[in-house]
This record gives structure tokens, C-alpha cells and sequence, in this order.
């Protein structure tokens, strides 16, 4: 890791950009290009957005510490996008979308479940932050005295989707060109922010702040999880599915990592000081994550700042984007990937229009949707995980495509585990603050834990539970399935090209 990134590879910035014509087919030999390095620049892109800042007062917000969040956040991050980066191998074995490498564990058509519940999680990601850049520019020009009411959320809405959906309908080559300019510039005005409002840090305050029980600390590093590398596991393998096949595992997890960890990492760091020294910011980052953190910053800052937060959000909106649209495709709609990524893009826009319009309470209802969805992402992931290391040779890239091949059409036992592992999960999660979920938690009492009011009540139990449960039951039933299937004799390699 000594080395510096490298940026993407001179090919792909010296072709003409284009509409990326690929969807769920298989990236030949000739296509794969790079090496793991060049993942550091889209997964750093995608998660150097001032949002960072705002989860010290969302982790301060389960009543825990300073040094027990901080230990949370370090935790959660790390090791959630470590999950990425296994995933990821994935890609470089099987030079197709993670959607598609996961119908070896679950069947070409039982493969539908987990990736309708990746299409929705990720619509809704990039629905948050599209919202999310939308109040931020809107309080930005608030600030300024140029009007943030109405139409200047309707702008910058327009401008917002604008820029996500080009991003994800041109493809590939177009986003890591992008990542790479959202890297620069976003990493040297986030500097230049922390430079800007360090006067605001007051450790007396911060190390002042009472320490939590263990349930509050296993709550921040879940909810650590989810907001993280959970979010994304369901997309690892889309971009390194184009670095060639002799390209390094430990290189990909590495990168992936790494990339991925360093600037939340830094960025929860002060953002917990900031929260921890000011009740009144950490409570108004609830209502406006990105916009409260304005209220700090010298008049002079808030256009950079503006353009900081837009393109971070964006940047992960993009990545979004593009791994949602490939998705809906794995679910088994007959569609080009652009057209899938124009689809996913209004809708994108319509739950903007409702979180920026319409909703009152966004930590809540955010917190309600990580959670929810954590629990059967945190199953998927640890069926995939396993069933990755089960494997001794790379995916038969013809057979993914083939319900009658070596890994079947809808085999039964990572369904049922699914279900089960879901069932388990929402039985040990709560979220008061979104009425919606008044349902989950219904375990909580019959296994001791205090019920829906106890102490162990928000510590979401249920996505560690998922994610274990997943992971050793594929171990445990899958080991003779996967034996067999590479025991076959490859077969055609052409199915992926007629998709």
C-alpha cells in the first residue's frame, strides 16, 4: 500500500466516451484492463462526501462516548468494506456483476430474490443522497440571501438527477473518469472545511460526554455497518469485473478497502469532535445532515462548500446508480442497462421530491431503511461470502446464464436460509422514530432480551445475526453442492453474450 493509486487506466481516458452497451454479459479478456490500484479511485470517490462528518453525531446520537464512537465507527467501517473487498474477488473470477455471480449460490431464477431487495436498497441510496445534495444547496443559498425556499430545491434537484443519470447511463468509463475529478476536488475542500471550523472543536465537551452501555455501543457499530459497507456489498464486483483475471485477490480486497475506508475514516473522526462539542449541531445534523453543517463556516466558504457536498453525494449517487440499474436487470427485466439506469433515475427523483418536500423526520426514516433492508443484505452477504469460499475455481461464466447448468435454477436451501436469516434479523431490530416498523423486534422478548423496550432493544442484533447465520448455514449445507458443480466439465462460455 506504499505506493501511490494509479489512475485509471490510459486507455480507457484516451477512447472517445460512449454509452457503455454492456449489461449482465460477461467483460471478455480484451475489455479487462487496469489493475487493482485503479479501484481505489471509485470506491474513495464514492465515499468522500461531507456525509462522513455527519455520522459522529449520528453515532453520538445511541448514546455512546466519544471514544466508544469512535471505536464503533473504526470498527463498523473497516470491517464492512472488508466484507466489500471479498466480494469483490468475486468480480475479477467471474468478469460479471455481482447480481449475476450470486445465481451460483442461488440459481439462475432463484437469483431474483436477492436482487430485487439490491434494487431497492440501492434506489434508495441514491434517492438519499440526490435529497441530500438538494438540502444542502438549498441551505447553502439560504445562507447567502439568495433564496433556498422552493425554487432553488427544484433546481438544484434537476441539476442533481441531471448529473446522476448521465453518470449512470453512460457507463463505466464515463464514472471512472468522474470519480477521479470528485476525488481531487473533494478531498482538498474537505481539507480545507475541517481547516476552517477546527476552532469550533472543544475537548473539554467531547471527553465530557457520558459513556454508553454495550448495547448502545453494539448499536452505533451496526448502524456503522449499515450506513457503510453493507450499502454497498451488493455492488462490489460491478467495477472489478474489468481488471484482467491475473490480477491479484489480495490486491482487489486491499484496494477495495482501503479506498474505501480512508476518507470516512478520517471524516467520522471530526465529525464526531464537532458533534461532541456542540449539542445544538448534532441535534439540528438530524433534521439536515448536510446543511447543519454550514451553520459553522465563514459566508466566504459556502459556494466551495456547496460544490463539495454536491459532487461527493453525486459521486456516490453514480455508483448507485449504475450497480441499480444492473440489478433490476438480474431480476429478470429484459432491458438495455442505460434504460435500466434512465428507469431507476426517475424513481430516484420521485422519493427526492418526497424526503426534500414532504417528509419530517429524515434521521428516523433513514435509520428505519438501513436497518430494514441491512438485515436481508446482511443475509445475502454472508451466503455469498460463503459460498465464495467454498469455491476452489473461478465461476463457469456460460453456466450463470443457464438454468439447466451446473448451478441450477432455484435451488432451495439459499432461499430458505435467506428467508430464515431475514426472519431472525427483524425479529431483533426496533426503529420507534419510523412508525412503519412497528412490526420488527418481535424476537426480542421471547429470546430474554428485554422486548421492544428493553435494553437491547436498538443494538439491531438482527443484521449481525443475518450476516452470521447466512455464512455458517452455507458453510454447513452448501459445501456438497458446490463440490459437485466444479466437478463438471466446463461448458459453452457464449451464453453471457446474448444477454
Amino acid at each position: 500500500m506504499a505506493q501511490a493509486p494509479d489512475t485509471p487506466d490510459k486507455r480507457a481516458t484516451g477512447r472517445q466516451l460512449q454509452v457503455e452497451t454492456h449489461g449482465l454479459d460477461v467483460i471478455s479478456d480484451a475489455e479487462r484492463k487496469g489493475t487493482p490500484r485503479t479501484l481505489f479511485w471509485p470506491w474513495f470517490g464514492a465515499n468522500v462526501s461531507v456525509l462522513g462528518l455527519s455520522y459522529g453525531a449520528f453515532a453520538l446520537g445511541f448514546g455512546t462516548s466519544f471514544w466508544q464512537s469512535l471505536a464503533a465507527g473504526v470498527i463498523g467501517i473497516v470491517f464492512s468494506f472488508l466484507l466489500c473487498g471479498f466480494v469483490a474477488v468475486a468480480g475479477k473470477r467471474g468478469s460479471a456483476p455481482t447480481m449475476v455471480l450470486g445465481r451460483a449460490a442461488y440459481g439462475v431464477r432463484g437469483n431474483r430474490l436477492p436482487s430485487v431487495i439490491s434494487w431497492v436498497l440501492t434506489v434508495g441510496w441514491e434517492t438519499v443522497l440526490c435529497a441530500l445534495a438538494t438540502m444542502a444547496t438549498a441551505t447553502v443559498f439560504d445562507r447567502l440571501g439568495w433564496g433556498g425556499g422552493t425554487g432553488t430545491k427544484v433546481v438544484a434537484l434537476v441539476l442533481v438527477g441531471a448529473l446522476t443519470v448521465v453518470g449512470g447511463v453512460m457507463g463505466f468509463d464515463l464514472i471512472m473518469r468522474l470519480q477521479t475529478v470528485i476525488t481531487v476536488v473533494t478531498g482538498v475542500l474537505t481539507v480545507v472545511y475541517i481547516a476552517l471550523v477546527a476552532d469550533h472543536i472543544h475537548w473539554s465537551t467531547v471527553s465530557a460526554v457520558p459513556a454508553g452501555s454495550t448495547q448502545d455501543f453494539i448499536g452505533a457499530l451496526v448502524f456503522m455497518m449499515t450506513g457503510f459497507g453493507l450499502g454497498w456489498v451488493n455492488a462490489a464486483a460491478d467495477y472489478s469485473r474489468y481488471l484482467p483475471r491475473s490480477s491479484s485477490g489480495r490486491g482487489v480486497i486491499g484496494w477495495t478497502t482501503f479506498g474505501a475506508s480512508l476518507a470516512p475514516l478520517l471524516l467520522l473522526v471530526f465529525g464526531l469532535l464537532l458533534a461532541g462539542s456542540s449539542a445544538k449541531l448534532s441535534a439540528a445534523v438530524a433534521a439536515d445532515p448536510i446543511g447543519a453543517l454550514t451553520t459553522i463556516l465563514p459566508t466566504w466558504f459556502l459556494v466551495p462548500f456547496a460544490v463539495v457536498a454536491v459532487l461527493g453525494l453525486v459521486g456516490g449517487a453514480v455508483l448507485d446508480i449504475y450497480s441499480s440499474g444492473l440489478a433490476l436487470l438480474s431480476a429478470g427485466i429484459r432491458i438495455p442497462r442505460y434504460v435500466a439506469a434512465f428507469v431507476d433515475g426517475v424513481l430516484m427523483i420521485a422519493g427526492s421530491i418526497y424526503i426534500v418536500f414532504f417528509a419530517d423526520d429524515f434521521l428516523g426514516q433513514f435509520m428505519g431503511f438501513l436497518t430494514t433492508l441491512g438485515v436481508p443484505i446482511a443475509a445475502w452477504c454472508g451466503i455469498m461470502l460463503a459460498d465464495l469460499a467454498l469455491r476452489r475455481r473461478d465461476y463457469d461464466e456460460g453456466d450463470l446464464y443457464r438454468p439447466t447448468g451446473r448451478y441450477g435454477d432455484v435451488p432451495p436451501v439459499p432461499l430458505l436460509l435467506t428467508v430464515a436469516a431475514t426472519a431472525l434479523g427483524w425479529g431483533l431490530v426496533t426503529n420507534s422514530a419510523a412508525g412503519w416498523l412497528d412490526w420488527q423486534g418481535y424476537l426480542l422478548d421471547p429470546f430474554g432480551l428485554g422486548g421492544r423496550s428493553g435494553s437491547w432493544a436498538y443494538a439491531n442484533l438482527g443484521v449481525l445475526a443475518a450476516l452470521v447465520l447466512g455464512f455458517l448455514g452455507t458453510l454447513a449445507l452448501s459445501r456438497t453442492r458446490v463440490r459437485a458443480q466444479e466437478a463438471q466439465a466446463p461448458g459453452p462460455r457464449d451464453a453471457g453474450a446474448a444477454v
